[in-house]
């Protein structure tokens, strides 16, 4: 299938083609047309797989088959993604391929000068992109106008729900129209996930490319047992003796990712760390670094990696497991994407164990291991708690410990959001200049918080974090059911 099959008009054919693409992903052959005819979807598809493509082809067409004349225009779509990063590059997605059209979009999000948004805002836009704290600051300073919004799409609605926006999308829903198409897509397709598409969607389609809570089949994924203090020794002799050139390396903290960073450098590897106290421009130099091949190993957060954009990753490494399985679901989904092989690896010390089977349990395999000569665990090393984070299982997807509340300037508490990962899409109609957005851009207001989280410190009391997923589910409840 071609996507001249799909219904989409010539002027976006035409920016496809430029593109050099000339077939769609599956998640696009079902969503484009189904978008077209005016329905709600539902579309779970794991990390590379074409999502934001598969609602900004559609989007464009139907927005310019009625576009507004002269005049004021309204906002006529929105667009609520995470991240920054993510806004991004929806925004750059929404520029290219709708550079025939006569539609004109922005994009807005924290951590810049609002009076430039709000510029662009007043000469009028068709499509807004935002993320929603920087989409409420808008709103409160009367500079937006969302009564019109024909097409709102949730892009990543999972992630939006983990980081704690719960309160910010019930707002932002309270503005728009009721009278709208709904497009939700996310990257996993979870029980929550569909018990908020029951209250906010109207008889969705749904479409679920990829199986729940999976990882790409073309990526091979084996653990490694090693003691927690030869990790390091353990990555340097991989990389090096296997000849990897090219290796995102994952770390639960910032600190830990810039610790080993400078330990990999010691060791002759070229490595740079990336995370929410890096400047932008820090980050945008060591991804280019990483791309042209002058940097070998990038050691990332979750929530700075979300946003990176790598053709043809061929490594990835969990140097220490995330507290939240899912979240390896979005690590390993950087390689192997587009029918391309890749190869996820995780150093498991035997204070992951119950980690590694929260992971195996939500993969529902068991993940191949092998013992490297010269590397084996220790037997006689006892587990430790792990500082950041938990030790255990059972609260699989909501064991993110948290910090008291900040208080923002007015002195009112603000709320704190544990860190998440930052993800973008790859293998799909996707080129170009996405990085310039982000390269211009800081952390969203919401993200901050969870950035700015200081390390070192000991978990919280498991009492203490029973009370606040408690909370948070009370939280989820009232938008769910409000």
């Amino acid at each position: 299938m071609s996507f001249d099959s799909l219904g989409l008009s010539a002027e976006i054919l035409r920016a496809v083609s430029e593109q050099g693409y000339t077939e769609p992903t599956p998640v696009q052959r079902q969503a484009i047309p189904v978008v077209l005819e005016g329905k709600d979807i539902l579309a779970g598809a794991q990390t590379g797989t074409g999502k934001t493509a598969g609602f900004t082809f559609p989007l464009l067409q139907l927005l310019s088959q009625h576009c507004q004349g002269k005049g004021r225009r309204p906002i006529r779509a929105l667009v609520l993604t995470p991240t920054r990063e993510l806004a991004a590059q929806v925004a750059e997605s929404i520029e290219t391929y709708g550079a025939h059209l006569p539609l004109k979009s922005t994009v807005v999000f924290g951590g810049v000068k609002i009076n430039p948004q709000i510029e662009k805002l007043r000469h009028g836009v068709d499509i807004l992109v935002a993320t929603p704290g920087r989409l409420l600051d808008h709103a409160q300073q009367k500079t937006l106008d969302l009564s019109h919004v024909e097409i709102l799409v949730l892009d990543e609605a999972d992630r939006m729900l983990d980081m704690g926006f719960i309160h910010d999308i019930r707002k932002v829903l309270a503005m728009l129209p009721s009278n709208r198409q709904n497009l939700l897509f996310s990257a996993t397709y979870s029980q929550e996930i569909k018990t908020l598409a029951d209250k906010l969607l109207n008889a969705p389609v749904l479409i679920e490319v990829a199986r729940r809570n999976t990882a790409a089949e073309t990526v091979e994924q084996r653990v490694y047992p090693v003691d927690r203090e030869r990790k390091r020794e353990l990555l340097s002799f991989l990389i090096g003796s296997r000849n990897w050139r090219q290796v995102l390396v994952f770390t639960r903290t910032k600190h830990g990712a810039n610790r080993l960073a400078q330990q990999l450098e010691k060791d002759g590897l070229s490595a740079a760390a990336i995370h929410g106290n890096k400047s932008q421009g820090a980050r945008t130099r060591a991804l280019a670094g990483f791309k042209q091949g002058e940097i070998r190993v990038l050691v990332a957060t979750d929530i700075a990696a979300r946003g990176l954009d790598i053709d043809q990753l061929p490594h990835v490494v969990n140097y220490e497991l995330p507290n939240v399985p899912e979240d390896y679901v979005h690590r390993i989904g950087r390689t192997g994407r587009a029918g391309n092989e890749g190869e996820a690896i995780s150093l498991v010390c035997v204070d992951e164990h119950r980690l590694l089977r929260d992971i195996e349990r939500v993969l529902n395999r068991e993940l191949d291991r092998e013992v490297l000569a010269g590397y084996e665990p220790d037997p006689s090393i006892k587990p430790e708690p792990i500082k950041n984070g938990r030790n255990g299982g059972g609260d699989r997807g909501r064991g993110r410990q948290q910090q008291a509340p900040r208080k923002r300037g007015n002195g009112q508490k603000a709320q704190t959001h544990q860190e998440k990962p930052v993800r973008r899409e790859r293998s799909e109609p996707v080129k170009g200049k996405a990085g310039n957005h982000a390269a211009k851009a800081n952390t969203d207001r919401h993200q901050r918080p969870a950035e700015a989280r200081s390390q070192g410190q000991s978990a919280p009391a498991a009492t203490n974090g029973n009370r606040r997923s408690s909370q948070n589910r009370r939280q989820r409840a009232s938008l769910l059911g409000g």
